[in-house]
């Protein structure tokens, strides 16, 4: 049987943490595929290794001097990881459908030519406003043309590869405050396919609309893209958290 990680990275996510964990708990899925889950820790202050022991089965905790970003969250969970498949999920997502993620590394990872899948971003659909319908579409479509034309992208709340292209490609560049998603898939795509699954949907918090607003995110976003493709470095130095 077919080996998978799910790759969590987390800093103080006790309030939504649990719903991502309940969804990958699920005794049917368990039974179906196997896999394991791994929390990444940064340094949670609140009660986040609590709930992930409730359901992970490893948990790494990063307790150094160092300032960790989400790419060094992934990479280190990576490193302890054991499938042969790696699901990275943000901590404060969870999947519309688990079945689908696991499907679709059949269909078009293991019987097709495709290195890496994304997936189509919206927001959780009981804090769902118009506005963040229209921007989810728009942010969706755009990424996925980004791959259709050869640049390559795909947003962290859920990248999808195997260890074999992960490690080919040295995983997500710890430099990067922020953009580490698009880079990565950028640098994949110079070589291979990557799928964008219009199909496969994960939600995802609107704090960090509700905080900052669509505008200004995709403008960080923006500014940030173009620095990583002419520079190889991010604009933004530091990617702060919203709780």
């Amino acid at each position: 049987m077919i080996k998978y990680s799910i790759i969590i990275p987390t800093l103080n996510e006790e309030k939504l943490l649990p719903n991502l964990l309940e969804t990958l708990s699920d005794s049917e899925f368990k039974k179906k595929y196997e896999y394991e889950i791994i929390i990444s820790d940064g340094g949670s202050t609140d009660s986040t290794i609590l709930v992930a022991e409730k359901y992970a089965d490893k948990i790494i905790e990063i307790n150094n001097d160092e300032k960790q970003n989400i790419a060094m969250g992934r990479n280190i969970g990576a490193q302890n990881a054991s499938g042969e498949f790696f699901i990275f999920f943000n901590g404060d997502i969870y999947p519309k459908n688990l079945e689908k993620v696991f499907k679709k590394i059949e269909d078009k990872i293991i019987n097709s030519d495709y290195a890496a899948i994304s997936s189509f971003v919206k927001v959780f659909p009981d804090e769902e406003k118009f506005i963040d319908k229209i921007f989810s579409t728009f942010y969706s479509y755009y990424f996925w043309s980004l791959n259709i034309f050869g640049l390559g992208m795909g947003r962290g709340e859920c990248h999808i590869l195997s260890r074999k292209i992960f490690e080919e490609f040295g995983g997500y560049n710890e430099n990067l405050a922020a953009g580490e998603d698009f880079d990565l898939y950028k640098r994949i795509r110079k070589k291979y396919k990557i799928y964008t699954a219009r199909d496969l949907i994960v939600y995802e918090s609107p704090r960090r609309y509700r905080k900052l607003g669509h505008f200004r995110i995709l403008f960080t976003w923006l500014i940030n893209s173009i620095y990583i493709i002419f520079t190889k470095k991010s604009k933004s130095n530091e990617w702060k958290p919203i709780r």
